[in-house]
């Protein structure tokens, strides 16, 4: 089992690299005045960031959880 994500999954994981990835391109870019770029960026790449966190966290649990399956011959 370890290694198997849902493709909602690998989508989520996807989409807050994405966030995170367009806030700091946000950060350094210069499209924008400096307040609009400087506050989307700022939102895009916490919102990003933070959304990652629970996902590492699932995936760390499932690869403990897979190994352990594997080491009981379950």
């Amino acid at each position: 089992m370890e290694g198997k994500f849902s493709v909602a999954e690998i989508m989520l994981i996807a989409g807050t690299r994405a966030a995170l990835g367009v806030g700091i391109g946000l950060l350094v870019a210069g499209h924008m005045n400096d307040d609009q770029r400087r506050s989307a960026g700022i939102a895009l790449a916490v919102v990003g960031g933070l959304t990652t966190i629970p996902l590492v966290l699932n995936m760390i649990s499932r690869s403990a959880q897979a190994r352990a399956e594997l080491r009981s011959g379950d």
